[in-house]
């Protein structure tokens, strides 16, 4: 299976973040599963594409021209995709994944997020979104998808498109 990853590009974050990203990209790897990435050299980005690269699994890097030639791209890429932009690397990532994984993240991630999500509930594809809830990450956001659900913005349950997972063992319950 292969799994698109989005996350945080930032070192400057809670260190628990970092431990935990690597717990998963060690299951990824251990288990067989690709991993669809930003490919970048920094963050959990870095974190997650190490943990894989480590365990045996291979890597697939979606990595921005601007980002490689400011020599970002993470050593750890085992199939290297140059890519235009942000927009291009979302459709590369939303293409090649089976499923996407939230990670602790900012704007980008949300953008990620809500790209997937939204082409998903429009029926461009059928793969789950997991949020992967890291010491109550998600938490502002999955209260705000209840608010656009409660206020009727959300056709359906928000649920139906995007998974909660708190932990390693959430995720693989719903990866399966």
């Amino acid at each position: 299976m292969k799994i698109g990853i989005f996350c945080s590009a930032n070192n400057h974050i809670d260190p628990d973040f970092f431990t935990l990203t690597e717990e998963l990209g060690r299951w990824i790897g251990e288990s067989g599963h690709q991993l669809v990435y930003g490919g970048v050299n920094l963050g959990l980005m870095e974190c997650v594409g190490k943990a894989v690269h480590d365990a045996g699994g291979q890597t697939i890097g979606m990595v921005p021209q601007i980002v490689e030639k400011r020599g970002g791209t993470s050593e750890y890429v085992d199939v290297f995709v140059a890519c235009s932009d942000l927009t291009d690397r979302k459709q590369l990532i939303m293409a090649q994944g089976d499923v996407f994984i939230a990670l602790p993240g900012g704007i980008g991630t949300l953008d990620e997020i809500f790209t997937v999500t939204a082409s998903h509930t429009i029926g461009y594809h059928g793969k789950m979104m997991i949020l992967y809830n890291m010491k109550g990450f998600w938490a502002s956001t999955i209260a705000l998808l209840d608010d656009l659900q409660q206020r009727g913005f959300i056709r359906g349950q928000w649920t139906d498109f995007i998974k909660v997972a708190n932990n390693l063992d959430d995720i693989k319950r719903l990866i399966g």
